[in-house]
Order: C-alpha cells, then structure tokens, then sequence
C-alpha cells in the first residue's frame, strides 16, 4: 500500500513548525550510535591488547551490533503504538549506562557486557530517528533530511577512528565511552525541549512479548553460528548442529506466535509487499558486506603500514567521505526528480568493485590506492543505504511506518551481524593459525602470547619477527574482501527489480477511528438554499 495516492494527512509545503530544531535533536540521538559504532575501530588492537583479549576481538563489536539488532523490531513496535519521544529519551539512557560500564571494565567479559547494553539503547537511536522523520516529513521532501541523517553517519565514521586514535595515543582509550556521557545529555535536553510529535490515539494493546522473545532466541542462535561455525566448533559439531536447529524452531515458533498475535512485533503482511521484501533482501546483502569491510580495515591498516591508531582513522576519511558527499546529493536529487531506483542499484556495484580492489592489496601497495579503493566502496554504501529506508516508508501508511522502519533495518543489521561476526571469526581463525605457522618458536614471547599483540609491539619486534607477523594480517583478511564480492552482486540484482513508486506528498494520518455520534433527528424539509446552509453549518 503506497502513501503517493494518500488523500489525507500534512501536505508537503505545510512544514511541520521547528522542523530544525526537531531535526538537531534527532541529528544528535543518531550521531551517539553512529559514532560508537566507529570509534573503537582505530582502539581496537590496543584495547584488546591491554586486556589480554585478541582472541575476543570480535565480539567488542559483534556484541553491540546483535543487541541492537534484538531490540530494533521492539523499538519500532512500541512506537508505533505508543509514541517516540519517550522511548528515544530510554534509549539514550540505556545508552548511557552502557558506555559507563565499558568505561570501567577491568577485563574483556566487562568490556563485552558494556557493549552489549550499549547496543540495547543504539539500536533504538538508529530506528526512533528515522521514524520520527517519517512523522513529520512527507516521503518526497524526506529525501534530503534523510541523506543529511545518511552523512551524520558517514561524518560520525570519519570522526569516530580519529577520535578513537587520538583518545588511545593521548588520554587513554577509556575515553571513547566518556565522551558519550556530555553526548548524551545533550541529545536528552535537546528533545525533551524541542521534540514536539503530533499526538497518537491512545488504546490498550497486548505486547508480543513471546514474539519479542522467540526474535531474540533465534537472532542470538544464527550470529552464534557464524561466530563459532569452523573455527571455535565444526560445523558438525553437536554445538552448531544445536545452534543450527534453535535457529530453525526460532523461526517457526516465531511465524506461528505472529500469525496469532493482536500486535505482532514483525508484521507478516510487511513481506506480501514487493519493494519490502526486495529492499530487505538488498540491505540485509549489503550489511554484510559493509560491516565486515569496515570493522576490521583500521586494524589491518595499523598492523600492515605501521600507521599510527590516529593516521589509521585519517585513512578512512575517503571512504567515509564518499559517503558522505553522496548522501547529500542523492538526498538532494531524490527530493527534487523523485526518483531513486537506479541509486541503491548503483551503490552496490560500486561496493562490489571497491571490495574486488581491497581484496588486492598487499602490504606492499601504496596506501593512496587503498584509500582510493575505499572510496569507491564509500560511494556506494552513499547512494544505497538511506534510500532503501525511503523505499520501505513510502510503501506503507504512517500509522506502521516505525514497524517497517524497524523491520527493515532488523534485517539490515542482522547482515552486520552476519557479517562481523563470519568476517571477524575467519580473520581471527585464520590470524591465529597462519602467525603460528609462521613465526619462529620464540618471536613473539610477549606476557599474553600472541593475543597481546598490538601495533606498537610489533614494530620494535626484530624484523625478521615483524615481518611474518604483518604478513599473516594481510593473509589473513584480504582473502575474505574478495567473497563478499558476490554478495553485493546479488544485492544488485535483487534491486533491480524494485518497483519505483512515485513518493508520497503528504503524511497519511490514520488515527483511530472516533465513537460514531448519536443519530440526529431529521430536520424538517427547507427550501434549497436554507438546506445547503444547514448542511455547511453542522459540517
């Protein structure tokens, strides 16, 4: 059901008042978890190295993505029924409070569990934002505050590795979740004052909880497989054979309770729609991709060229920078030509080319053609990521806009999750075997092994030790660049089928219906004229 041919709701010349000032909170609330999605990045081989965890790595990252993950459907739900504001001041506590403990972790496991509580209040960040756009801006006009909210991100992941390598090379890494705290606040002031949404009926509803629950059995089931699937266990193994037929039961007890439920947490009917499923299917290839690229490029950017934890954030700026610049402009050319099919199809190319390139380099190739390569792959996820947002809100009434939101970018982030965790598993596998293979028996003598490897130790290590060291990180990652390749493909070809409906001018309203009034008695029969003022007048 598309809200092009809506005839009622806000027209898009009738700008919602304080749009701006709406728009800074939100701007605000986004940038809290796209910059803690980004920060640790350049942090990461200190910090895993200071806490004897290098065999952990992935999970610093995984944890975070699959808690918000979880949580994304029950966010767009709840608001949907009742209401934004105050679940996204909850979020940003819960945020808050998560940053507190991985500012305080004495060991990986605490470090581990902040992140994960930090996911808890991100993932209702990153959905609450988007939906509340879709409040207050008609689709066609969204097209431009939707690719600004697109290069907050894109901004966020150029600021985040610089801000993660000064605070690890200046006051300590540490840092990176305190600065969340003055964040945090901020983004709380800013919508408790400004952040004024048009009211939703009130009705009393049943919550899916049994729904919600079996979501995030089966979620944390399936990104458990590909954690620990042929590395930690094989995939024969009693444990993934186990994790493997939870998923299953997941899924199934899921399809069943939502058939069932008064106001399930994942629509069934979102999937009879066409651009939906498409869209889904698209993101979901393309979370893959995108964050089994990024989370672990300033890592092989630290160990491989030896540069700094703050140099290895500048080299990301190209991609992020990508990024950002088509963001805007593909915004900008949505709300002007209404059109966006060919974006989204484009932009996965161009990750499946920039993937191609990263899967070449070697530590001897200039790092110039490594940013240049990022780029591309910049540019792509620019022109890709926001506009399937505005494909689902366009496909669907206001009234359910946050559970498709929602929906959507579930689906998204459980291909990031995919995604870190297989990328972040085989690197970690693949690391591990290929520096024991390699190193001489007493190269690496560290307190810790070699799970206390970071970038500072390694290069006063003798060359003869250093070099099969960066060699093996190389090894180790490039490989898996080039079989993502055929993921972003197919994401392109999924795309390209989507149907470009033309973009809603107004915000459909669908409001409870009110108690229909008492009959009244038929007035006496009047001349014409008397008759049509009559009508005028009760109208």
């Amino acid at each position: 059901m598309s809200t092009a041919t809506s005839s009622t709701g806000t027209a898009a010349g009738g700008r919602e008042p304080g749009i701006v000032l709406l728009f800074v909170g939100l701007m605000l609330s986004m940038l809290l978890a796209a910059l803690n999605q980004m920060i640790l990045s350049t942090a990461l081989p200190t910090m895993v190295g200071e806490l004897n965890g290098v065999d952990q790595m992935l999970w610093v990252i995984t944890a975070y993505i699959l808690a918000a993950t979880i949580v994304m459907p029950v966010y767009g739900k709840l608001g949907d029924l009742m209401g934004r504001k105050n679940l996204l001041l909850l979020a940003i506590a819960i945020f808050m409070a998560g940053s507190i403990v991985g500012g305080l972790a004495p060991g990986m496991n605490w470090l581990i569990f902040g992140r994960a509580i930090q996911g808890l209040g991100g993932g209702g960040l990153m959905i609450l934002s988007q939906a509340i756009i879709a409040d207050v801006v008609p689709a066609r006009e969204r097209g431009k505050y939707m690719g600004f909210m697109g290069a907050v991100f894109a901004l966020a992941s150029v600021a985040g590795p610089l801000l993660g390598g000064w605070f690890t090379e200046g006051p300590g890494w540490r840092w990176m979740f305190w600065i969340n705290m003055p964040l945090g606040l901020t983004a709380m002031v800013v919508v408790l004052l400004f952040l004024h949404l048009p009211q939703r009926p009130r009705k009393r509803v049943r919550l899916d909880i049994t729904g919600m629950m079996l979501l995030a059995v089966g979620t944390t089931a399936l990104v458990l497989v590909g954690t620990w699937a042929g590395t930690k266990f094989g995939w024969s193994s009693p444990q993934i054979l186990g994790l493997l037929g939870l998923t299953a039961v997941s899924a199934v007890a899921f399809v069943l309770v939502e058939c069932r439920a008064e106001e399930p947490v994942l629509p069934l009917y979102l999937f009879r729609e066409r651009n939906f499923v498409l869209t889904t299917s698209g993101g979901l290839l393309i979370g893959v991709t995108m964050f089994g690229a990024i989370g672990y490029m300033p890592t092989y950017l630290q160990m491989v060229t030896g540069a700094s934890a703050t140099n290895a954030g500048l080299l990301m700026v190209p991609m992020m920078g990508g990024m950002l610049l088509t963001s805007i402009i593909d915004g900008q050319l949505v709300s002007k030509t209404g059109r966006y099919k060919w974006m989204p199809i484009a932009g996965a190319y161009s990750v499946a080319a920039g993937l191609l390139l990263l899967s070449l380099i070697t530590p001897s190739t200039p790092v110039v053609l490594i940013c240049l390569f990022l780029s591309l792959m910049g540019i792509g996820l620019g022109l890709s990521m926001q506009i399937l947002v505005l494909i689902v809100q366009n496909s669907f009434p206001n009234s359910v806009v946050g559970t498709a939101t929602a929906s959507n970018n579930f689906f998204r982030q459980i291909g990031a999750s995919l995604g870190s965790a297989i990328v972040g598993s085989l690197f970690t596998a693949r690391l591990a075997s290929l520096l024991t293979e390699r190193l001489p028996a007493d190269g690496a003598r560290t307190q810790g092994g070699i799970n206390s490897l970071t970038p500072e130790l390694v290069y006063t290590l003798p060359e003869a030790v250093q070099n099969p060291i960066v060699q093996s990180y190389n090894d180790a990652l490039t490989p898996l660049f080039l079989y993502m390749v055929p993921l972003a493909i197919a994401a392109a070809v999924l795309l390209s089928f989507v149907r470009e409906i033309p973009l809603a001018t107004v915000i459909e309203r669908d409001a409870e219906p009110e108690p229909e009034p008492e009959p009244e008695p038929e007035p006496e029969p009047e001349p014409d004229g008397k008759a049509t003022a009559a009508r005028k007048a009760r109208t």
